[in-house]
């Protein structure tokens, strides 16, 4: 497994925490996802069953974004509001994200809200519900590659 796959099975079964995790492993290269970042930390142990061999401490991201530039702080902490609830004013760093990591945010917020899982409710012209089989699609579902703008 690659590191991006391992912080992927940690974060496995809670959208918050799997949005920010693809957040980190998908934007600016990937670079905020790799060892070495503060926030990222990892185990050369052999680790069991249930165990993981990567994970990332959102909570520490604000302490730790001082000597980024602009976009490279906003977007952390998005993430890190994401995952923690780290208080963001979204006023302030929506407007300072360039076009491909505002896609990945807005895929994020997509995938926390579980879009990804909503049934497939009808309402009938009578006023009735039905339920169609499987899931609809996300709402905004993660990029395929990052488009040059």
């Amino acid at each position: 497994m690659t590191h991006a796959d391992d912080l992927r099975a940690w974060a496995k079964g809670v959208y918050t925490i799997e949005a920010a995790t693809e957040l980190l492993i998908r934007g600016f290269g990937g670079k905020f996802a790799a060892p070495g970042n503060p926030w990222v930390y990892t185990s050369n142990e052999p680790q069991g069953p249930g165990q993981v061999n990567a994970w990332i401490d959102f909570a520490a991201v604000p302490d730790e974004v001082g000597v980024l530039s602009g976009g490279e702080r906003r977007f952390l902490l998005l993430a890190a509001s994401v995952a923690e609830g780290v208080p963001v004013i979204l006023r302030d760093v929506v407007p300072g994200l360039d076009r491909e990591n505002l896609d990945l945010v807005l895929a994020a917020i997509a995938h926390a809200g579980g879009s990804h899982e909503h049934s497939d409710v009808r309402f009938n012209e009578d006023g009735s519900m039905s339920l169609r089989k499987g899931y609809l699609d996300s709402l905004h579902p993660w990029p395929r590659a990052l488009r040059a703008v």
